[in-house]
């Protein structure tokens, strides 16, 4: 037990007081050492050796007033009689392995069809313009059109006011936090 120790508390330091009991069992198998997890979860419990969970959030302020809020025009009213009248747009996450993609789509309400989306490394307001400018390119709307998104940073910037202003876009927001 205790060679078995010296062995789990230098793969405990070595992972920066990070691994728990599963991540050095397999380290001690990759050095040939026969032992199961229980024995390791054991002998880490009596010595306080504990993995890593979670990390800190840092403090900060989070909850400033956006720049642009437009009002809720389109109010939860999702069924569209007429195409290019309502198009919704949102952002996500997307894991890689060379780090997070991050994926802008906009739809159109009438059919569900996507219209519009734009991929980046970075999540910008530029990510969404490009989506929207995509939207605009293939629709060619002739009539104005609904855009209604959240209140996230990219949709509240003048940047993307200025957007919709030139395209002849109106804006629609839901409240923060729906």
């Amino acid at each position: 037990d205790e060679r078995l120790m010296g062995l789990i508390k230098h793969s405990w330091l070595e992972s920066g007081c990070v691994y728990g009991y599963r991540k050095v069992t397999s380290d001690l198998k990759d050095l040939g050492e026969a032992c199961s997890k229980h024995r390791v979860a054991k002998l880490m419990k009596l010595e306080g050796i504990k993995a890593q969970v979670g990390y800190k959030k840092h403090k900060g302020h989070y909850s400033g007033k956006p720049s642009v809020v437009a009002d809720n025009l389109l109010d939860r009213q999702f069924t569209v009689a007429t195409p290019n009248r309502y198009w919704v747009t949102d952002i996500t996450y997307i894991r890689t392995h060379e780090g997070w993609l991050y994926l802008a789509v906009v739809l159109d309400l009438y059919s569900r069809a996507v219209v519009g989306w734009s991929m980046s490394s970075r999540m910008e307001s530029e990510l969404v313009t490009q989506a929207l400018l995509a939207a605009v390119w293939r629709r060619k709307p002739k009539k104005q059109v609904l855009i209604h998104s959240d209140q996230g940073s990219q949709f509240t910037g003048y940047e993307w006011s200025d957007f919709l202003t030139e395209h002849n876009l109106k804006a629609s927001m839901s409240r923060r936090g729906n």
